[in-house]
């Protein structure tokens, strides 16, 4: 009889000891030029994260030329006064480093990830970058070229295609928020260098700009290396723009974006509310989740579990434009896509979760579950140095104490189950949504017409 082989395991890894965790608080300071700095030290990060923010909101943009913040930013990593456009990509490269920039409403953004060793030349390059673009007519020439190639591809894109017709839905036409944050094909058309320029010129300066750097700063002394990079940028001393007031109509409705043929349905439930200086946020940021954060929230039970009719729906608030008094607004909005002939009842399903969560609440087991999911995962989620600069430039864009981070989840911790499904209801009022659907009209017109959710306009695809 053959005699079985054995095999010695190594004993089964145990858990260690839960340690007290809290997300980390940095140390603020100014450089000679006026520019604000945020450091955060993070043992162990041997990628350095720096964002540097500058105030040049998207509403700053000449009427005519909507799309230059864009282009502008985009050109920032185009050559400068030192270095041809290949010239500068070739010495990032040598870095190790990644530079990567965008406009939004609040401002322009630029993200530098880079070894700690080169932590020196980066911030070098990142300055020359700030401090004297080239902004040569060919590459501002070929950067516009670019953009008008990407509006088509974003026009045939159901999502963003929703998302543009949302956002011309809920603002006036007057409000920079209701156009496209990168400009359409008739206002790209128009910019030039001379025009990345002025709006340069006006904008860029070191006394309202922020940056903030974290990693392992051990044996880095960063105030020298800050003053003679960032810090040798200079400009004139100007206070931020005032932001403007917004006004938001998200009387219930609905706009089809009609796509004769389409095989499903791109959905955007949207309306505005407050931003993250409302008390209510950290509730509402509970009861979202719990709507549709995740695939186990109600959205995602019926229209994808029970009914087969999605791959997946989810519900969210992103902030949209915040200002120092809490006067800020807020995107509140539930997305998916559900195929064509389905159209109209999951809609009226996606009602009926609303209706039944105004009516019955959540449940005390969905809210623990968002609470663990949201706060218990909270060390993984800023594991790297560009997850906490992220955050961290994000307060300081909205206006936020360093500590609010921190702050929020306590108050996720502490926020009951009542208090969340207030919040969620009042987040989505089922008579105050604003529904763009992007698909065959022909198909789905009559449908959701009969489920009474609001009256039904037809707008061309475009």
């Amino acid at each position: 009889m053959t005699e079985l082989a054995t095999m010695d395991f190594h004993p089964q890894p145990q858990a260690g000891e839960a340690r007290p965790w809290a997300f980390p608080a940095p140390e603020r300071g100014t450089l000679d030029n006026g520019m604000t700095v945020l450091r955060c030290h993070r043992p162990g990060q041997q990628v350095v994260a720096v964002e540097v923010l500058l105030d040049a909101p998207l509403d700053a943009e000449p009427a005519g030329i909507e799309g230059v913040a864009t282009i502008m930013t985009r050109a920032f990593s185009e050559g400068t006064d030192k270095h041809t456009a290949e010239e500068f990509a070739a010495e990032l490269e040598r870095c190790g480093a990644t530079l990567d920039s965008h406009a939004d409403h609040p401002g322009v953004r630029l993200s530098l990830e880079v070894p700690v060793s080169r932590l020196e030349k980066a911030l070098g390059l990142l300055a020359d970058a700030l401090r004297a673009p080239a902004f040569e007519d060919g590459e501002i020439e070929r950067l516009v070229a670019n953009r008008l190639d990407e509006i088509p591809h974003e026009t045939a894109n159901p999502g963003r295609r929703a998302a543009k017709e949302l956002s011309k839905q809920l603002f006036p036409a007057t409000s920079r928020m209701s156009r496209p944050r990168q400009g359409t094909e008739e206002t790209v058309e128009g910019i030039d260098s001379a025009a990345v320029r002025a709006f340069y010129e006006r904008h860029v300066r070191p006394a309202t700009a922020t940056a903030v750097v974290v990693g392992d700063l051990t044996g880095v002394d960063l105030d020298a290396l800050l003053g003679d990079t960032l810090g040798a940028w200079t400009g004139s001393p100007a206070a931020p723009r005032p932001v403007p007031s917004v006004s938001a109509d998200d009387t219930g409705r609905v706009i089809i974006v009609d796509r004769p043929g389409s095989v499903q349905t791109q959905l955007l439930i949207g309306r505005v509310g407050a931003d993250r200086h409302d008390r209510v946020w950290p509730a509402q940021v509970l009861g979202t989740y719990c709507l549709g954060g995740t695939l186990t929230s109600r959205l995602d039970r019926v229209l994808r579990e029970e009914k087969g009719y999605t791959y997946g729906v989810r519900a969210f608030g992103q902030v949209l434009r915040a200002a120092p008094d809490g006067s800020g607004i807020a995107m509140l909005a539930i997305s998916g896509s559900v195929d064509t002939p389905n159209t109209g009842p999951a809609l009226d399903d996606l009602w009926t979760v609303l209706r039944t969560l105004a009516a019955e609440g959540l449940t005390d087991a969905e809210r623990d579950v968002a609470v663990q999911n949201l706060v218990g995962v909270a060390p993984l989620k800023f594991e790297t140095a560009a997850a906490v600069a992220s955050t961290l430039a994000d307060q300081v864009e909205q206006y936020l104490p360093d500590d609010y981070q921190s702050t929020l989840y306590r108050q996720l911790a502490a926020t009951g189950t009542v208090e969340a499904t207030a919040a969620a209801v009042s987040a989505f009022p089922v008579d105050r949504l604003v529904t763009v659907l992007v698909g065959d009209a022909a198909q789905i017109e009559e449908p959701v017409r009969a489920l009474g959710i609001g009256e039904v306009t037809v707008v061309p695809a475009e």
